[in-house]
């Protein structure tokens, strides 16, 4: 409404059944027995309503509304003033010491006054107020769209998004650029490994038979300068055209502009998510930070989950595969692609996601609801965490005993490893002694044969 005003209530007994409270607001008749109009203040225009209407959602106390009151306090300074907003009863009671009052009646008393607006007000008629309030409103949501903090958030959000697909993009082209400039040269893709490189040494050579009149000291080291020039004189690629030659430089080109626009982007991005969300750059980096913003839709969304949600934002492909399986559930999402979480071996990577996204969790909470925008409270949390993967990967078991904290006091390991020899005359079960016999032993059984039969005949003889 492009209006103050301000009611008196009339029957404060009728106020203490809240539950009922809306029965006295059936009708108008009913209503003006309850309140009755004491003030009323018009606007000049509507800009001065917006102005109005805005400090109030805010909570803070506009200069007309500050006036009007003064005036209230001066007539009648032992009355209550009921408020709908706690806040704004807050910053009345301070600057004007005038007694204020929230409560549920109040809040049914201010749906009651909505729902009568028309007999509560008279000489406006409905046309003009149902225009009226269409006006303010279109021009609230204007000036919120306008200057609402949010959207700096989508600005992160779509600067991530594109840093993304400038990434793939600038992939392919690399690829296709590699592969067609191969056939005419290929020795040059495994001398040069640096992509960007590469484009700058294609675009200022051409063909390769220039690279021996072609000075590329600014691009590349002397040594591989020397090993290109050797490598173009002995090449075994096919010769092409001059308007072949061409559209690869304009395809190198376009790689390099992309790859000077993405630095650009990245530094946007950097000093974007430092001004915004300073403590969750310090904790994940700038990279991971404005992902788990797009993820969530916006830093006040991100704030609303928990720590086991930010652990698992991007993995709920995985999650819920694993649930419907009935398998192990996944320990990260986009956390994982962290600094913190690359630093610890494939054992402790779960914890350590587990403690980082507890800790980011305070540090988003902290940036999108919190009125400091120092990073302290990141750097403290993030060398917890660092402190905390060191005494994992050290091995510090710590034990608490009823005295306080002491050091587990455990042997050094030592490993003692036997060297055992194989041992091979366990490979196979025939016997070792070869099966020809030797003429010697042959005569020999043959002797021992005749004198045991010799003796078996005298013997029964």
């Amino acid at each position: 409404l492009c209006l103050f005003f301000f009611l008196q209530v009339l029957n404060e007994k009728k106020l203490q059944e809240v539950d009922s409270l809306w029965k006295e607001f059936e009708t108008p008749e009913k209503a003006n027995k309850i309140v009755k109009l004491k003030h009323f203040e018009k606007f000049q225009d509507t800009t001065e309503a917006l102005a109005a209407s805005t400090a109030l959602v805010e909570g803070k106390l506009s200069k007309n509304l500050k006036k009007i009151l003064k005036k209230i306090v001066a007539k009648d300074a032992h009355e209550q003033l009921a408020v709908a907003d706690a806040k704004l009863g807050g910053v009345i009671k301070e600057k004007l010491n005038l007694s204020c009052i929230h409560s549920p009646m109040v809040t049914e008393l201010m749906r009651g006054i909505r729902s009568q607006i028309e007999g509560l007000i008279t000489g406006l008629p409905s046309r003009e107020m149902a225009a009226m309030c269409l006006g303010l409103a279109h021009s609230l949501s204007r000036y919120k769209l306008k200057f609402s903090p949010d959207k700096v958030d989508t600005m992160i959000i779509q600067a991530i998004s594109l840093l993304d697909d400038l990434d793939k993009e600038l992939n392919n082209y690399i690829m296709r650029c590699r592969e067609w400039y191969g056939w005419h040269f290929p020795e040059l893709g495994k001398i040069i490994t640096d992509n960007l490189t590469y484009c700058k040494c294609v675009r200022k050579v051409g063909d390769r038979s220039n690279f021996a009149s072609s000075d590329v000291s600014d691009i590349l080291p002397e040594e591989i300068e020397e090993d290109v020039k050797a490598a173009a004189e002995i090449s075994m690629g096919t010769e092409v055209s001059e308007e072949d030659i061409n559209n690869i430089i304009h395809l190198c080109d376009q790689v390099i502009e992309i790859s000077d626009f993405r630095t650009q982007l990245y530094d946007y991005l950097k000093n974007r998510m430092m001004a915004i969300a300073p403590n969750l750059t310090i904790m994940v980096g700038e990279l991971v930070g404005a992902r788990l913003i797009a993820h969530a839709g916006s830093l006040l969304n991100l704030a609303k989950h928990p720590a086991s949600t930010v652990q698992l934002l991007g993995a709920e492909k995985a999650l819920f595969r694993a649930l419907k399986t009935k398998r192990d559930t996944p320990k990260f999402g986009l956390i994982y692609h962290a600094s913190l979480v690359g630093q610890s071996n494939a054992k402790n990577k779960g914890k350590i996601s587990r403690m980082l996204a507890a800790k980011t969790a305070l540090t988003i909470r902290y940036d999108a609801l919190g009125e400091s925008t120092s990073a302290e409270m990141g750097a403290e949390n993030r060398l917890k965490v660092e402190t905390r993967l060191r005494v994992l990967e050290e091995r510090g078991i710590r034990r608490i005993s009823g005295t306080g904290k002491a050091l587990a006091k455990t042997d050094k390991y030592q490993n003692k490893s036997e060297v055992k020899v194989f041992d091979p005359s366990g490979d196979s079960t025939l016997p070792v002694v070869s099966k020809k016999r030797k003429i010697q032993e042959v005569d020999e059984q043959e002797t021992e044969v005749a004198v045991k039969a010799k003796k078996f005949k005298a013997d029964i003889k």
